[in-house]
């Protein structure tokens, strides 16, 4: 077994908001119906977005290609359900923005079984054979950034890759899809890990999980496979505890440097959920086309963990948790801390969406700032040891050349600097502006 660096399992920084995960974290995960429509966005993952192969009028079947990859930072979208496309037109996005989306009307007394396909032998399949397949199924990063898994199991040879870790920390609030995950399917994350590690050629790996998750530990060690090296490790409860930065320092003691990447310290990190994924494919030969959505909060009803088809609509989503209550504010894509609220319920769910957070008038904060009292709170919650208070300070002036002079690339917009503001700041949102006019600026013409 591998050695790790110390027992302390944790990082510097972080804060210690309120998890919320009682709403869920006991409720067995259910497969939601189909609804009458999905909506697939060709913008789904980081990268570029797929290139559209159907046109309206087009009969498609469950686990059919409507959009090719448009690139190596590409993967395909995959019709998640049986039925006829409508158009492919501008829909509401999660980020805010209207994006070209393929919609399909789900065909209402299909079976919903998907078209024959060979199921590929994993045991049997080089490295790139097996990196290829899981390109092939549309397979991203199922814990948010939603970055195509092929690439980040393809790192230049000059790049050698020592240690796998899984990410089972689940750290945002009220999410509790990885947890259930772990408890209800841990054989699927253990045959993902496996698949990766071959191919990767690494022999050694780390599965990490928050100390608040003891269900979750016990079933992911039960079933440890004997002839491979993998550690389970119990991990410090603190937010974010699960950002791929952080959860290399706590397991293996090592710091990713400024500007690079965690290849560049011979890690690759997974989710959880993008491991059982992997498994599925090579166990059913089914792409992604569904996924565990955590739909929870004090505005939702009935808080459930579903599966769901990708391309379903929040209205969708809410009516099959019994709906709004009364006292319903707002509705949050992912967790409370990097999610992003929506202001339009036909926006349908991506491979990337983790949870749908609904908070109730009692769990949103006040809408009103105040002046910075250089209190220093943000400085000491910033985990990557940002000074939040001076980039906010530059942000609002418009200086984004001289907030990437003091490090704005190494914000992971975790939010632990708004959620310590005591004056209300909006400081995570302000340095999301700044990352996309920086982006804007060095774009070519």
């Amino acid at each position: 077994m591998m050695m790790l660096w110390n027992r302390r399992l944790q990082f510097r920084h972080g804060v210690h908001p309120p998890d919320h995960k009682e709403l869920t974290a006991e409720v067995p995960i259910r497969r939601l119906p189909y609804p009458d429509e999905v909506v697939l966005p060709l913008r789904q993952h980081t990268g570029k977005p797929a290139r559209v192969t159907v046109k309206p009028g087009d009969h498609v079947e469950r686990g059919d290609v409507v959009a090719e990859p448009d690139g190596w930072v590409s993967v395909p979208i995959h019709a998640s359900a049986t039925g006829t496309v409508e158009s492919v037109d501008p829909w509401p996005h999660p980020d805010g923005s209207w994006s070209p989306a393929v919609r399909i009307a789900v065909e209402r007394y299909s079976a919903q079984a998907a078209r024959a396909r060979l199921v590929p032998e994993w045991q049997t399949l080089s490295p790139a054979e097996l990196i290829a397949a899981i390109r092939d199924a549309g397979v991203v990063g199922l814990g948010g950034a939603a970055f195509p898994t092929h690439v980040k199991l393809s790192p230049p040879k000059e790049q050698p890759i020592d240690t796998v870790l899984i990410n089972g920390c689940e750290c945002e609030p009220y999410l509790t899809t990885d947890h259930r995950t772990m408890v209800e399917y841990p054989e699927r994350v253990q045959l993902g890990l496996r698949i990766m590690m071959r191919a990767l050629g690494v022999k050694r790996a780390v599965i990490g999980v928050e100390k608040n998750k003891p269900d979750a530990i016990a079933a992911i060690r039960a079933t440890v496979p004997a002839d491979v090296d993998v550690t389970v490790e119990a991990l410090t409860v603190k937010y974010p505890q699960g950002a791929e930065k952080m959860l290399i320092t706590s397991l293996l003691g090592r710091e990713v440097p400024s500007g690079k990447l965690p290849m560049h310290v011979g890690v690759v990190v997974q989710n959880v959920a993008s491991a059982a994924t992997i498994a599925e494919v090579f166990d059913t030969g089914l792409p992604l086309v569904e996924r565990i959505v955590t739909v929870t909060g004090r505005g939702v009803r009935r808080p459930s963990n579903l599966i769901v088809p990708v391309g379903t609509k929040i209205r969708d989503l809410v009516a099959a948790c019994g709906g709004f209550t009364e006292d319903a504010r707002e509705v949050i894509f992912g967790g409370p801390m990097m999610g992003l609220a929506q202001a339009n319920l036909d926006t349908p769910v991506l491979k990337g969406t983790s949870g749908v957070v609904v908070l109730g008038e009692a769990e949103i904060k006040p809408r009103r700032s105040y002046p910075c009292i250089r209190c220093g709170h943000c400085l000491a919650a910033c985990p990557v040891f940002l000074n939040p208070q001076l980039l906010g300070q530059l942000a609002m002036k418009g200086r984004y050349q001289d907030m990437e002079a003091h490090h704005l690339a190494d914000c992971m917009l975790c939010g632990c600097c708004g959620y310590t503001c005591p004056s209300n700041i909006p400081l995570p949102q302000l340095f999301a502006l700044a990352k996309s006019a920086a982006r804007r600026v060095k774009a070519p013409a």
